[in-house]
């Protein structure tokens, strides 16, 4: 990726998100011109790029990363997951629950 690792990270985490919060809507993750959609909003609003294999290993991770998230019922809550954004689509890095989605993201991001 064009971008650092605490970049990448901080993309895998707003994917996460957005993966749970299409969960929480349709019961089911986000349908690929979804995800495509939210990546294409982060990585231009940052200026950053990602060629087409890094975008479907970020697709699986951040499927991967949200089933960890996806049991407890504050996080199966589209209103509560909303709460995790402090300004547009911008996360509230100051949430305990995005600080801990962070670190699993930077788990996933260590084992590849």
């Amino acid at each position: 990726m064009v971008f650092k690792s605490h970049h990448q990270c901080e993309l895998l985490c707003y994917l996460v998100v957005a993966q749970l919060i299409a969960r929480a809507r349709t019961g089911e993750w986000l349908r690929t011109d979804h995800f495509i959609e939210s990546l294409n909003m982060w990585l231009n609003a940052t200026g950053s790029r990602a060629d087409w294999l890094e975008r479907i290993q970020l697709k699986m991770q951040s499927e991967m990363v949200a089933m960890d998230f996806g049991a407890p019922p504050h996080l199966a809550d589209e209103a509560k997951l909303a709460e995790l954004f402090a300004d547009g689509w911008r996360l509230d890095y100051d949430s305990p629950i995005v600080r801990s989605i962070y670190a699993a993201c930077e788990r996933e991001l260590a084992a590849k």
